[in-house]
């Protein structure tokens, strides 16, 4: 096993934002899916969709998978927290959308889909912090100490 692959397994800032990253790309290829096969109903309709159906994937896949916090935080609380931060995502996603229909009222399905990663990028690197440091920290460390 290379060196690189091990680094990746374990609990480093480095190895949890690169196996962050890994789950947003997965979580963001569920959501193009979703956007795509739902467009049709229109775009904020697929949008609040593909969030939800990815989110609920991605906070999983962070809490068992790139945290490693399925032993210290149960999935409702996971689900709870990383979907607040979710929400807020939503809401910038959704006014990001907004603002490119009322500018550009003949945008298509695939400049909305750029728009949304392109803001998820942002809004990904300030959930990485909030999940890192409130949703999966080490809580029953904290608890423990006197």
């Amino acid at each position: 096993m290379s060196v690189h692959v091990r680094r990746l397994g374990g609990d480093g800032w480095f190895a949890q934002l690169t196996r962050f990253a890994l789950v947003g790309g997965s979580s963001n290829v569920v959501y193009a899916l979703s956007f795509v096969l739902l467009d049709a109903y229109g775009t904020l309709f697929a949008n609040a969709v593909g969030v939800a159906t990815s989110t609920v994937l991605a906070n999983e896949l962070h809490r068992r998978r790139t945290f490693r916090a399925a032993d210290r935080v149960p999935w409702f609380a996971a689900q709870w927290e990383g979907g607040a931060l979710a929400l807020l995502g939503l809401i910038v996603s959704t006014l990001a959308l907004a603002a490119l229909h009322f500018f550009f009222p003949d945008a298509t399905g695939l400049m909305s889909i750029a728009l949304v990663i392109a803001v998820s990028g942002v809004v990904g690197g300030l959930r990485f912090v909030a999940l890192r440091g409130w949703v999966f920290g080490r809580r029953g460390q904290l608890l423990q100490q006197p």
